[in-house]
């Protein structure tokens, strides 16, 4: 392995294991990478940039489908529905500015957000639980029709499990 291949690997790994915000190691990366000083001043092919780039996209895939696990809603690790939101509308705008295609990650979240609220309906329904869905109903409608998801493959009574809408006075 060369000496470029060895630190491409292991900035390869921080992005991949980076935080919520992977783009931010992402960019800290291709700083430390290409311009910092004190690194190595590498010049990235686009196959390198690339491995970097799908490193985001499979850590923001790993953040989405952790929040759209039922297994999880009762766990530290889960953000919430909301925050689900969040990461799709961040991962978007990162393929947006990198110009990347993630249909393939669009389908897999839809099914997962349609096996989610499924199973969250069943549920709340049934009265083995209490909602966990902190969005509005309106901010989940975006997010379904965002990512594919029809509103008629969400559950008939979806309102009654989400937040209220909340309006203010403030001028």
């Amino acid at each position: 392995m060369t000496e470029t291949e060895s630190l491409l690997a292991e900035e390869i790994l921080i992005v991949r294991h980076s935080g919520e915000i992977p783009e931010i190691a992402f960019h800290g990366s291709l700083y430390y990478l290409c311009e910092d000083p004190a690194g190595p001043q590498l010049t990235l092919t686009e196959k390198e940039l690339d491995l970097l780039r799908r490193q985001v996209v499979a850590r923001y895939r790993e953040i989405l489908l952790r929040d759209l696990s039922p297994e999880n809603r009762d766990a530290t690790i889960y953000r919430g529905l909301k925050r689900c939101i969040f990461n799709w509308e961040r991962l978007g705008k990162f393929c947006g500015r990198q110009a990347m295609v993630i249909e393939d990650v669009r389908q897999e979240i839809a099914g997962a957000l349609r096996c989610f609220l499924r199973q969250e309906a069943d549920e709340v329904r049934a009265g083995l639980r209490r909602s966990c869905l902190n969005c509005t109903k309106e901010e989940l409608d975006a997010f379904a029709r965002e990512i594919g998801v029809l509103p008629e493959h969400l559950p008939e009574d979806i309102e009654k499990l989400c937040c209220p809408q909340i309006y203010s006075n403030s001028r």
